[in-house]
C-alpha cells in the first residue's frame, strides 16, 4: 500500500467536512489521519488527509471528485517524497516519588522531545516527527515509565514545490493574517 497525502483548500463552510468525508466513505477508503486548520489566508481552511491505497488511479479519481465540491478552491495529492510533513504527540508520564526518574537528557538529545509540563506525580512530554519517530519514542517510554495518556495529531504537510497558496488564490480575493 502507498501512503498519499491529500491537501484540500476550501472556504470555511459549515458541513463541508461531512461532504468531503462522505466521498471517502462511498469509495470505501479509510482516512488514516485528518487535520483541519485555517491557512495564512483568512477564511481559507486546509484539510490534510492521509490515506493508504493500492491504486493511484483510484486516488486520482478521489481527488477529481473532491474538486467538484463548490467550496473547494484547490486540491493536491502527494506522495511522501513530495512533501515536508510532521505530527505532534503528547505523552503524560507517571513520575511518582521514589519511582524511576526521567532521563531528560536522553529525551532531549536522542529523541528530540521536550518536557512541557512538570506535575507533582507526572510530566507531559511533547514529541514532533514522523509517525515512526513518535512510535519509537513511545516504545522507549513504555519500557521506562507508565504512560498515563498518549495523544497524537494528524499529519501537517506542505509541498516541496516553490508555489504556495498565493499562486493558486489571487491576493485580491483574500485577506492575510498579520
Amino acid at each position: 500500500m502507498t501512503t498519499y497525502t491529500i491537501c484540500v483548500f476550501t472556504s470555511n463552510t459549515i458541513g463541508l467536512l461531512n461532504r468531503i468525508t462522505i466521498i471517502f466513505t462511498r469509495r470505501r477508503i479509510n482516512i488514516e489521519s485528518l487535520t483541519v486548520s485555517e491557512t495564512e489566508r483568512k477564511g481559507v481552511s486546509r484539510f490534510t488527509i492521509v490515506i493508504k491505497h493500492e491504486s493511484r488511479d483510484e486516488v486520482e479519481k478521489l481527488v477529481r471528485q473532491i474538486r467538484k465540491i463548490v467550496e473547494v478552491l484547490a486540491v493536491f495529492g502527494y506522495l511522501n517524497d513530495e512533501i515536508v510533513f510532521n505530527e505532534i504527540a503528547l505523552f503524560k508520564i507517571s513520575t511518582p516519588l521514589g519511582g524511576q526518574t526521567l532521563d531528560v537528557e536522553m529525551v532531549n538529545k536522542k529523541y528530540k522531545a521536550w518536557v512541557v509540563y512538570w506535575g507533582l506525580d507526572y510530566v507531559v512530554i511533547e514529541k514532533t516527527g514522523t509517525e515512526e519517530e513518535i512510535f519509537d519514542f513511545f516504545a522507549y517510554l513504555r519500557l521506562q515509565h507508565e504512560i498515563l495518556e498518549f495523544v497524537r495529531s494528524g499529519r501537517v504537510a506542505v509541498g516541496k514545490t516553490e508555489q504556495g497558496l498565493v499562486e493558486y488564490l489571487p491576493e485580491a480575493e483574500w485577506a492575510y493574517y498579520l
